[in-house]
């Protein structure tokens, strides 16, 4: 039996890890990429030396500074690439370790939480593709409440992501997230079941 893998997205604000959180409640492993980067940023994470060897500016106290190293790329696709160039192959050989281990562990699918599956064409590396989405004036409230967040800000994220209708019209399933968590969790339970039934 060869392990599903589900890849999870949706744009800023829609709920996506607290649908990723729900995955993990039913014993789906859950390979989270954003934490995952969080971590290979930490002092002793493998990325601190790459990074720094071409973002010096952006190394504190032995680790990556995440809005340090924001302030130095966004905006700036040549240094976004760059950091994608550094990043990305240390993730991939990570996320395969991730898998690897569940399929050892027994698990016969696992989630993998990738915000920009549409926007890098990662659509082929998965069996399944979830999408979790909300009514625009959902996500714009739930966004704005976050400390270090502006309507300017929240509108460049917007603007570097594959519009919600886009992603809904190439997702294989979508979870809507406008509604009570018991609902939400509901969705997921079904789609789970659905997918172990197919």
């Amino acid at each position: 039996m060869t392990i599903k893998l589900l890849g999870l997205t949706g744009s800023i604000g829609m709920g996506k890890s607290t649908v990723g959180k729900m995955f993990e409640k039913l014993d789906i492993p859950i390979y989270n990429v954003d934490a995952r980067i969080h971590e290979l940023y930490e002092p002793g994470g493998i990325a601190v030396e790459p990074v720094g060897a071409v973002f010096p500016d952006a190394i504190i106290d032995g680790r990556v500074d995440r809005p340090t190293l924001s302030k130095l790329v966004v905006g700036d696709d040549a240094a976004i690439k760059k950091l994608e160039q550094i990043v990305h192959p240390l993730v991939g050989q990570d996320r395969a370790d991730f898998i690897s281990k569940a399929e050892q562990n027994g698990h016969d699918m696992v989630v993998l939480d990738v915000p920009l599956i549409f926007e890098t064409g990662g659509e082929e590396n998965f069996d399944t593709i979830i999408v979790v989405s909300a009514p625009h004036h959902i996500q714009k409230s739930r966004v704005l409440e976050r400390a270090d967040m502006s309507e300017e800000k929240f509108h460049s994220i917007l603007a570097r992501q594959t519009p919600d209708a886009e992603k809904r019209q190439k997702a294989d399933h979508v979870i809507n997230t406008d509604c009570t968590e018991e609902e939400t969790f509901e969705q997921v339970k079904q789609l789970v079941d659905l997918l172990r039934g197919a």
